[in-house]
């Protein structure tokens, strides 16, 4: 058998607000909570299992996506006046980057996370 990610945990201070976000923007449905979490399920099968806490450390989430579904996403993120960036350092606000031919936005969750939508992988 060969090593998946499964899931990860994204630590919250009300993991509500933070799945029902996140799902709007990647347009991916919400699932119904399962014990302590509130799981978003990426195409791959890889949650989101979103848990409160009152210890948050910022963490990065990159998804790889279509051109379709990134301009979406990047209709999404503007429509709700959203900050993006073209980095993961938010040096170049307001743009998207295009590494590798793709293109890439980098966003925050409420609760200060990172979350990346690329359309090619880095090489």
């Amino acid at each position: 058998m060969s090593v998946e990610l499964n899931h990860t945990i994204v630590h919250s201070r009300d993991k509500k607000v933070s799945a029902d976000f996140v799902g709007h923007i990647l347009g991916l449905e919400v699932g119904a909570q399962w014990g302590p979490f509130i799981p978003i399920e990426a195409a791959n099968g890889v949650t989101l299992d979103f848990m409160d806490s009152t210890d948050i450390k910022p963490q990065h989430y990159a998804f790889l996506v279509s051109d379709e579904e990134f301009d979406q996403i990047f209709a999404r993120i503007k429509a709700a006046g959203i900050p993006y960036w073209a980095d993961p350092g938010h040096s170049i606000p307001c743009e998207i980057n295009r590494h590798y031919g793709g293109r890439g936005v980098y966003f925050d969750d409420p609760d200060g996370h990172a979350f990346e939508a690329i359309t090619t992988p880095y090489a």
